[in-house]
């Protein structure tokens, strides 16, 4: 990776330590400067860094946050899921702002696990850190990021998908597809991933994909919006077997307990990161 690339990584990471930092002390409103000190940066730095990679202050940031804004969006959700699945999200096409081809393996190619797939995959960075991204013909079959600076077990993680495929290193091949996942706003790139699963898991990733930038589901939701309403310990279960971070949304699902009670896969902060970041993003466009 270059120059560009490893400042990505340290911006993102002193983000992700101040975010760990609010989530801690949330309820005690930590100021500015107490925020900039928990991260080793002068007030001034750190509100720039912050608004470069957020592209709003700290402040603004942390209200989209909050619990007020986090009822908001997992009301605007509910209906959304519920239309989505009456029109028959099942199908190919437009399935929410990332503009998602979703295919899922065959019952032949998951039962083969992936025998006979080649898979080209890449270390590439996005504004929530480093990741390795892997596809196949059918487009991205695994993006997951990289913990500790550990590449190699990130990599595993996706193959343990498909432990049959062959899989290839293709840095410049898969370049292109790692920049678009988080390129949400381009509308004239599809963005077509196919992935591995049991019928239970792919039809709670189809429900997340209806989710769209800026707004939450709680677990219940999900499973009400797939014909199981009882079954939201299942759905919990389903998300975190995710194998896609980010492009299928699992960030934007949420227990309903709250916001800042949660977990995830890559981290709490990197959720909330993803869901702070959204949120203020959905708002500005909104605007326009």
């Amino acid at each position: 990776m270059g120059q560009n690339s490893n400042q990505q990584i340290r911006d993102y990471q002193r983000v992700e330590r101040a975010i760990q930092f609010l989530h801690k002390n949330f309820r005690e409103h930590p100021s500015l400067e107490q925020i900039a000190e928990a991260v080793n940066l002068s007030p001034y730095h750190f509100q720039r860094l912050f608004t470069r990679w957020a592209g709003v202050s700290p402040a603004r940031f942390m209200q989209s946050l909050s619990l007020e804004e986090a009822k908001k969006a997992l009301g605007r959700s509910e209906n959304v899921l519920e239309a989505s699945f009456e029109a028959g999200l099942s199908g190919p096409g437009r399935l929410h702002d990332l503009f998602v081809n979703f295919e899922a393996m065959t019952p032949g190619e998951f039962k083969a696990q992936g025998k006979g797939l080649i898979v080209r995959y890449g270390t590439h960075v996005g504004p929530y850190g480093a990741f390795v991204i892997a596809m196949t013909e059918r487009g991205i079959s695994g993006l997951q990021f990289i913990e500790e600076g550990n590449a190699a077990a990130a990599l595993e993680a996706i193959s343990t998908q498909m432990p049959a495929a062959d899989f290839v290193a293709a840095q410049e091949e898969t370049g292109e597809l790692a920049q678009a996942v988080f390129s949400p706003q381009n509308e004239d790139r599809r963005v077509p991933i196919s992935v591995v699963g049991t019928n239970f898991q792919i039809k709670v990733w189809r429900a997340l994909l209806s989710v769209p930038a800026g707004a939450l589901a709680s677990y219940g939701t999900v499973a009400k919006a797939i014909g199981q309403p009882k079954a939201a310990r299942a759905v919990g279960s389903a998300i975190g077997a995710n194998p896609i971070a980010y492009l299928i949304p699992c960030h934007r699902a949420i227990r309903a307990t709250g916001l800042l009670d949660t977990k995830y896969r890559w981290g709490p902060s990197r959720k909330l990161a993803m869901i702070g970041r959204e949120a203020t993003m959905a708002e500005s466009f909104s605007e326009f």
